[in-house]
């Protein structure tokens, strides 16, 4: 390792006003970015029920798909212009595009599929894909490898806790007195907040400029098995992982449930997923990283099969719990850091975590669609449930794979 890298990794403040401080903006940037992805459950159920009742939910599942597909290939660009310095840019850039395109969302009339796909799928989606690579990145720089697992784990538990109040504001703002245009521009304007909040928190320190080029970092990763058995899990993992996120909501509406209940399951399961993202440190510090992720992901395909079974309150409770749980174990809050620890020379992180992503993107992108057209207008949820569990669980095969040939690798991610 250079010399410069080393004295890098021996720097970090491991605390402190502005380290703390970025954590806490980091923490906003995920609450925005993947905690509002997380509720289009609200928007699946209110486009499909009342908003677009012309086009069928797969149709309609393209724009939190397409949404959740640029926010992650995204950081093919964002990576990199991390790594150059670019961190503050890609922040207010990427922050004035989500809130722009949720303003503009709230103009959309009903049936315009196409521009709420533009508006709120792509507009959205980039610029979400600016700032989520870079606000975790930048958390690598204020934390040694001793705690950074651990704050990569506060942070990313933004996500699971904005899952949990977008959903309750937009039910009540969609399905309430206020309507589409004023509950959307309300949700725009508490975004927006936070995001200047987070703009104005987050801070970087200089590193060493990058010595490697994207390509070169490309070719490192090519030839790095374990880093390659990690991107495919976690892809094969996306294929599934939006099932539940966004179709519980309509699949306890379609059953019959209460409406005012079904509103809260996306709630229900996002508090659970809080819970376990928060938690997810400390498990990795007894258990190890890679055995977690195996342990939940089992777990979460095991659940995800077993909403064929869904049909009361109840099952609604339990299902929503349990996945939310082991979902905020197993996902970003397990992979996120796994790049990390991977990258042996901090300047590459950027790179790095595109490239990840970028796979793991085509993941998000199709499970969510294909989901929804196995769905159908009968609504066959076992059909849908059957194969996004079964996807989810190949996730499991790479990584015991890789626990199988490279035990002495992952050895010191135990200690992470």
């Amino acid at each position: 390792m250079p010399a410069s890298n080393s004295q890098t990794e021996a720097s970090p403040p491991d605390g402190g006003f502005r380290a703390w401080g970025t954590v806490f903006g980091c923490f906003l940037m995920q609450f925005c970015g993947f905690g509002y992805i997380s509720s289009f459950g609200v928007y699946q159920d209110y486009y499909t029920r009342v908003y677009m009742t012309n086009y069928p939910p797969s149709a309609i599942s393209w724009i939190g798909a397409l949404t959740s597909f640029l926010a992650v290939i995204v950081t093919l660009i964002s990576g990199p212009l991390y790594d150059r310095g670019w961190f503050y840019r890609l922040m207010i850039v990427g922050s004035l595009l989500q809130s722009l395109s949720l303003f503009a969302l709230s103009f959309t009339k009903p049936g315009q599929f196409y521009l709420a796909l533009m508006v709120q799928g792509v507009i959205s989606g980039f610029g979400m894909g600016l700032t989520y690579a870079p606000s975790i990145a930048v958390v690598s720089q204020h934390f040694s490898s001793r705690k950074r697992t651990l704050v990569m784990s506060l942070v990313t538990s933004g996500t699971p806790l904005g899952s949990m109040i977008h959903p309750i504001m937009l039910n009540n703002l969609l399905n309430g007195t206020v309507g589409f245009a004023k509950g959307v521009r309300a949700s725009a304007g508490f975004v927006s907040a936070l995001l200047l909040i987070a703009c104005l928190s987050v801070r970087t320190r200089e590193l060493p400029a990058p010595t490697v080029g994207y390509t070169v970092v490309a070719r490192k990763c090519s030839r790095e098995v374990l880093f390659i058995l990690m991107t495919v899990g976690s892809t094969l993992f996306q294929t599934g992982f939006y099932f539940p996120l966004f179709y519980l909501q309509l699949d306890s509406t379609k059953h019959g449930i209460d409406v005012n209940f079904s509103f809260y399951s996306l709630v229900i399961m996002n508090a659970a997923c809080f819970i376990g993202r928060c938690m997810t440190g400390t498990i990795a510090a007894y258990a190890g990283v890679l055995n977690s992720t195996i342990a939940s992901t089992v777990a979460c395909s095991a659940i995800i099969i077993s909403m064929i079974a869904l049909s009361d309150m109840a099952s609604v409770v339990v299902l929503g719990l349990a996945y939310g749980y082991f979902s905020g174990v197993c996902m970003l809050s397990r992979w996120i850091p796994l790049v990390a620890v991977l990258t042996p020379d901090l300047s590459e992180l950027g790179a790095r975590m595109g490239i990840c992503f970028a796979f793991t993107a085509f993941g998000g992108l199709l499970g969510g669609p294909i989901s929804g057209a196995l769905l159908g207008s009968q609504y066959k949820w076992w059909i849908a449930s059957l194969f996004t569990g079964v996807s989810s669980s190949h996730c499991f095969c790479a990584c015991t794979i890789s626990m199988l040939k490279f035990t002495s690798s992952w050895s010191p991610l135990s200690e992470v």
